[in-house]
């Protein structure tokens, strides 16, 4: 898990000496459950938890092909249910390749191994990428808030179709995607599911019980979001001049759940800080398709627990925050030209405010 790969970085020096000067991050020690679930809820917290940490081995359905051992091997920073501690390789980073031939659109290379080519084999060695596929590389996310963002409605994600030119990933069946940096996945049930035979190559039921896999569903839906800092007065003035060049466009602050028979869900505030669109991104950025979701597309990255991450953009390329905001393009651009002509004490106010996030 620690072997790395370089890749080319866009920095802004003179921010630098800012960034170095923030104050170190309160360490998350353990995966707190959402306020509000009664006795059961927590139960299935736990009991998911503990599914979540297992470890399989091949004579426990590990594999043929698979990314780690556990699902906590890479969701493992700063606590469990996090991001992966090498977000610059080894197993916490995946290797995703798809084929775009317009007009024929995406295909995501199932017969090749694909969409996801598995980095381990139980024996041998794992399916080879096909010559001419679109490669991209995708950090390990945090799962903290999961359960929050799955418990907004559609109409809510809708709404906020075209503000910022952004488009919602429509499914099968009329479903509106959310999770997954391309919003491939509708549900959380469904990411739990799909992630199993996808990362340990551990089919359900077959290898895994129903009931194990509905309460590692369990652990993730309530996830609580890591907390946020209080802002100072500079944060506070960061939090406006976000709002003033058009961040808040894309990472929308906030949403509200809606109705939901659990509590802990229902009518909430999500401080998500994203639009869960898909946003073109430009070719710079661009690598895979997944389902309707173009190349260039990606679903605007959520900020909450911003201030844990180590590494940035959706394969890790962004060594810094403010090298993540300059690299943006095309529906992104005109943000990121605006935080690079900020004066230097706005642009700190920005960083600033980013880390309370």
């Amino acid at each position: 898990m620690k072997r790395t790969w370089t890749s080319s970085t866009i920095g802004v020096a003179l921010l630098l000496a800012a960034c170095a000067s923030t104050p170190p991050t309160p360490a998350l020690k353990e995966p707190t459950a959402l306020p509000g679930l009664t006795r059961e809820q927590q139960q299935g917290f736990e009991a998911g938890r503990a599914v979540f940490t297992r470890v399989f081995s091949a004579d426990k359905g590990l594999g043929p092909f698979f990314n780690s051992t556990s699902c906590a091997e890479c969701h493992e920073a700063p606590t469990v249910g996090g991001r992966g501690a090498g977000e610059r390789g080894g197993d916490d980073v995946e290797t995703h390749a798809t084929r775009f031939t317009p007009p024929a659109g995406c295909d995501p290379l199932t017969a090749a191994g694909g969409p996801v080519f598995r980095r381990h084999a139980v024996r041998g060695e794992p399916p080879a990428i096909p010559a001419a596929a679109q490669i991209g590389l995708r950090t390990t996310p945090m799962l903290f808030g999961f359960g929050l963002i799955g418990a907004i409605p559609d109409a809510t994600i809708l709404a906020n179709e075209g503000k910022a030119g952004g488009r919602a990933h429509r499914l099968p069946a009329g479903r509106v995607g959310r999770f997954g940096r391309k919003a491939a996945v509708a549900t959380l049930s469904e990411f739990t599911m799909r992630a199993f035979p996808v990362e340990q190559g551990i089919e359900i039921p077959a290898e895994l019980s129903v009931i194990d896999a509905e309460l590692t569903t369990d652990f993730i839906q309530f996830l609580a979001p890591p907390p946020r800092k209080d802002p100072d007065k500079k944060a506070k003035r960061g939090a406006g001049v976000f709002e003033r060049i058009g961040c808040a466009g894309c990472h929308t602050p906030r949403m509200d759940t809606g109705e939901n028979l659990v509590r802990a869900l229902h009518l909430r505030p999500v401080f998500l800080y994203s639009d869960l669109l898909l946003h073109d991104m430009g070719p710079a950025l661009a690598d895979t398709c997944l389902e309707q979701a173009r190349p260039s597309e990606l679903r605007t990255e959520p900020l909450m627990g911003l201030r844990f991450r180590e590494r940035f953009l959706h394969d890790g390329r962004a060594l810094t925050v403010e090298s993540a905001i300059v690299q943006h393009g095309a529906q992104g651009q005109k943000a990121a030209d605006a935080f690079v002509k900020l004066p230097a004490a706005d642009r700190e106010a920005l960083l600033s405010f980013l880390q309370t996030l």
